[in-house]
């Protein structure tokens, strides 16, 4: 079961409010999951402390240096009681879906490396990394915000995060309920705009409810 999250980036602060708040800030705070961040500048190269440089062959941008990102795994490596699971964010990784997370929650201790620029050198993927990851078929400036839905994906899983038991199962891509699609919900006031609550959810009559749940999932 996961015990460990450690992402690995140049920009730290950005997981402050991330792992402060709802669920992932309820797992921290109730010790049922590590989650923390490194920054991989405290082994970046020369006085400058770079972490990136122009690429090899040519072209625009810049490409990130493997050597941050493979002596911080390394440093981490050493203190971690686990043998932890590497994963870089990547467009071109395997697809992030949710038997991917169910498979990276059986996971003891999972990194979480942020590529940015144009990418990250060839060598820290064939040196340190198990997996490549896309949380989807589009760009973004960086890994920071794919390592954030990866992490929140996953410590989903950790048993009693959730409110309720039956909350994963009834979760709209749940595994557990054949990826179902979900029903419409509705919360207080009754009527809203001129819009009421379907009177049958006001019955009280649990397998009439479930039944137009059942014929009302889109």
């Amino acid at each position: 079961m996961l015990k460990k999250i450690k992402v690995l980036t140049i920009f730290p602060k950005f997981f402050d409010q991330f792992s402060e708040y709802g669920v992932v800030g309820k797992a921290i705070k109730s010790k049922k999951i590590d989650f923390s961040t490194f920054d991989i500048r405290k082994h970046g190269v020369g006085n400058n402390s770079s972490v990136d440089d122009t690429p090899y062959g040519g072209g625009p941008g810049m490409v990130m240096r493997p050597e941050p990102f493979i002596n911080s795994v390394n440093e981490l490596k050493k203190t971690d009681n686990y043998s932890p699971y590497v994963i870089m964010t990547s467009p071109k990784g395997n697809n992030l879906d949710e038997k991917k997370v169910l498979e990276l929650s059986k996971k003891e201790s999972i990194y979480i490396l942020c590529g940015r620029y144009e990418g990250v050198d060839q060598r820290v993927n064939e040196l340190v990394v198990d997996e490549e990851i896309s949380v989807g078929n589009f760009i973004v400036s960086g890994g920071e915000v794919p390592a954030m839905i990866i992490s929140d994906s996953i410590i989903r899983k950790i048993p009693g995060i959730l409110g309720s038991s039956k909350s994963n199962k009834n979760e709209t891509f749940s595994i557990e309920n054949d990826y179902s699609n979900k029903e419409p919900v509705y919360t207080k006031p009754r009527i809203f705009m001129g819009i009421e609550v379907p009177k049958i959810l006001l019955s009280g009559d649990h397998s009439k409810i479930d039944e137009w749940k059942k014929n009302n999932r889109f």
